[in-house]
């Protein structure tokens, strides 16, 4: 069985060694064993975790999410409502996120567009773009 330290724990999820700490603390980490020596010990089980962990963090999952779902993980028969109801919240969450994102992107690229074309109009001599044709062509793309 493969076992891990907390400093390469540590460098595999580039995350500080307190970071580590502070999840077994509040419990999402857990079972942590310990050497002779006192060091922490990190076996494949934990390293899943993180990278679940980790995975939930990026998606904007507070702690007390995480903390909510993995305590409801022991028990999956008795809690499997509250963990899908839990998922599908995330999931709203994120699609969410990806709309707003979506929209940036296309007012960003709109701006790209229209300064792409006054940077154009620039070297050729020709009149300059309007921005509110680069509108008036997003408002009929809807």
């Amino acid at each position: 069985m493969d076992t891990y330290t907390i400093k390469e724990v540590s460098e595999m999820f580039h995350l500080p060694s307190s970071t580590l700490r502070y999840y077994e603390d509040l419990g999402i980490l857990t079972n942590v064993g310990r050497s002779k020596s006192g060091q922490r010990v990190y076996i494949q089980g934990h390293i899943n975790r993180l990278k679940t962990i980790c995975c939930f963090k990026k998606t904007g999952m507070s702690i007390a999410k995480l903390q909510q779902f993995f305590a409801c993980e022991e028990d999956e028969s008795a809690h499997i409502d509250e963990i899908l109801s839990l998922l599908n919240d995330q999931q709203e969450h994120i699609l969410n996120e990806i709309s707003q994102y979506q929209s940036s992107l296309t007012h960003l690229q709109r701006k790209l567009h229209y300064y792409t074309d006054i940077k154009t109009s620039l070297e050729n001599g020709t009149p300059l773009p309007k921005w509110a044709d680069y509108r008036e062509h997003a408002e009929q793309a809807k």
